[in-house]
């Protein structure tokens, strides 16, 4: 949340900067800043969008602990029992059905690219591994937070929320996932909306 705050003042700031510079200078350094100018204005609204995302990982930290886990699969092709947009996805244990994998996809291109070096089939032996062990806060039938060990493994980094995408005419339902009233509420607090029955 510091790093957000931090860009979008930056950002911001350095767009109002430039523009005060621009008023007492020649037309030509006005032409000079018109890349910045634009770009700052994107970056400006790019920043405000990681909000909604770093209080969502929020929610999910509230509702649900940090677990390490290990090997997980995952990839970046399209899966085709998820519907709407994915970017790669991880598969993990059902709570209640140990047994049956559930798929969590990155539902936003944004700020995943360092994930997608890692989770490709031909990433170097050394990215992968950086993903080998994963810190994971969520519930795999309803919204997931995924996280990289920092270097010494004691704390997670480069969060990303994962959603559960998979379409109501699968005939999947969260109770045939073992999900109780509870774990549903559960859910709710964490932000996912609409949870079915």
């Amino acid at each position: 949340m510091i790093m957000n705050i931090i860009g979008l003042v930056g950002w911001a700031g350095g767009w109002v900067l430039l523009l005060v510079v621009s008023t007492y200078t020649p037309d030509w350094v006005v032409w000079a800043f018109i890349p910045y100018f634009l770009y700052g204005a994107y970056r400006v609204l790019t920043q405000c969008k990681y909000f909604a995302s770093a209080f969502l990982m929020l929610r999910v930290l509230r509702a649900y602990p940090w677990q390490i886990l290990r090997s997980v699969p995952r990839g970046l092709t399209r899966r085709p029992d998820v519907v709407s947009e994915q970017y790669g996805w991880f598969e993990f244990p059902n709570p209640a059905f140990r047994e049956q994998p559930l798929p969590l996809v990155f539902p936003r291109h944004l700020r995943r690219s360092w994930w997608a070096r890692r989770m490709a089939p031909r990433a170097k032996p050394h990215l992968k591994a950086q993903i080998e062990t994963l810190w994971f806060a969520g519930d795999p039938r309803f919204i997931g937070l995924v996280a990289a060990p920092a270097r010494r493994g004691t704390a997670p980094r480069r969060l990303h929320v994962l959603e559960q995408r998979m379409h109501v005419r699968s005939g999947w339902r969260f109770a045939d996932w073992g999900a109780t009233p509870d774990d549903i509420e559960r859910g709710r607090r964490a932000g996912v909306r609409p949870v079915q029955p």
